[in-house]
C-alpha cells in the first residue's frame, strides 16, 4: 500500500514546522528524506502514525494498510530475547487481556516473528537477549519487530545515527531491500551519500517545505547547500 501526504502543516508553540508538505512513497520505493535539524522530517513521520497529530493536511496509508515506525532510539528490552521483542510489534493485534508474558506468545506469533527475523539476517540470534547485540543488530531487531506489525509502510527516523558506518550500511541497504520486496519504505538520513547509494528517491525538506523530490542521480551539491542553509523557521499565518 502506498503512503499519501497532502499539504500537510503542523506547528509547536507557534512556530511552523511542516508548511504544506507532500509526499508519496509507493511499494517497492525507498525514499529518503535529508534536511537540517528542525526542518520537519521527524515531525512529518511522527504525524503518519499518529504520535504527533497535524493541523491540517490529509495522511493516507492506501486501503487496509498498516504503518510502523523505526527509531534512532531502538527501545528494545534488553533482558528479553530478540525474538520476544520482535513478539512485542504484534501486541496491538492480539485480543484484549491476553497475557503480556513473552513465555505466553502464541505459537503461530513465534513463527511470523521468526520469519521475520529471518528477514533481517537474524534468524540465529533469535533466543540471544537483545541486549547482548551490537548496535547494529539491535536496530536490525528493530526492524523486525516493526514487521511483526504487518505494515506495509515503513518509516525509520534517523536509523543509522548512532551506529558506524559499517553497520549504517548494512541497516540502510536492508531497508532496501525490504522496499523491494514490495513495501514502502521511507527513512530519514543525515548521510547523503548513503541516500546516494541506495535511494531510488531523495526528498530534501528545508523550513518545513519540499525542497527538492528527486533521483539520487539528480541531486547536486548545490541541493545540499541549499538544504543545510541557515533554516527560517516561519510563523503560521494569521
Amino acid at each position: 500500500m502506498s503512503l499519501h501526504i497532502r499539504g500537510l502543516r503542523k506547528a509547536f508553540d507557534g512556530r511552523t514546522v511542516l508548511d504544506g508538505v507532500d509526499l508519496e512513497v509507493v511499494p517497492g520505493e525507498f525514499v529518503a528524506v535529508l534536511g537540517a535539524n528542525g526542518s520537519g522530517k521527524s515531525t512529518a513521520l511522527r504525524c503518519v502514525v499518529g504520535l504527533d497529530r497535524p493541523d491540517a493536511g490529509e495522511i493516507s496509508v492506501g486501503g487496509t494498510g498498516r504503518a510502523a515506525m523505526v527509531f534512532q532510539r531502538i527501545h528494545l528490552v534488553g533482558r528479553r530475547t530478540a525474538l520476544d521483542n520482535v513478539c512485542a510489534g504484534a501486541l496491538g493485534r492480539l485480543p484484549l487481556g491476553r497475557s503480556l508474558s513473552p513465555l505466553l506468545f502464541p505459537r503461530t506469533l513465534r513463527e511470523e516473528a521468526m520469519a521475520c527475523l529471518d528477514r533481517v539476517g537474524l534468524a540465529d540470534r533469535a533466543a540471544e537477549r537483545a541486549g547482548r547485540l551490537s548496535g547494529g543488530q539491535q536496530q536490525r531487531v528493530a526492524i523486525a519487530r516493526a514487521l511483526c506489525q504487518q505494515a506495509t509502510v515503513v518509516l525509520a527516523d534517523e536509523p543509522v545515527s548512532a551506529l558506524d558506518p559499517s553497520a549504517a550500511e548494512q541497516v540502510v541497504a536492508l531497508l532496501k531491500d525490504l522496499a523491494a520486496g514490495g513495501l514502502a519504505v521511507a527513512a530519514v538520513l543525515h548521510q547523503p551519500d548513503l541516500a546516494r547509494r541506495h535511494a531510488d528517491r531523495v526528498v530534501g525538506l528545508a523550513g518545513g517545505r519540499v525542497a527538492f523530490d528527486a533521483p539520487p542521480a539528480a541531486l547536486t551539491d548545490a541541493d545540499l547547500t541549499t538544504l543545510y542553509a541557515p533554516m527560517t523557521i516561519r510563523e503560521p499565518a494569521r
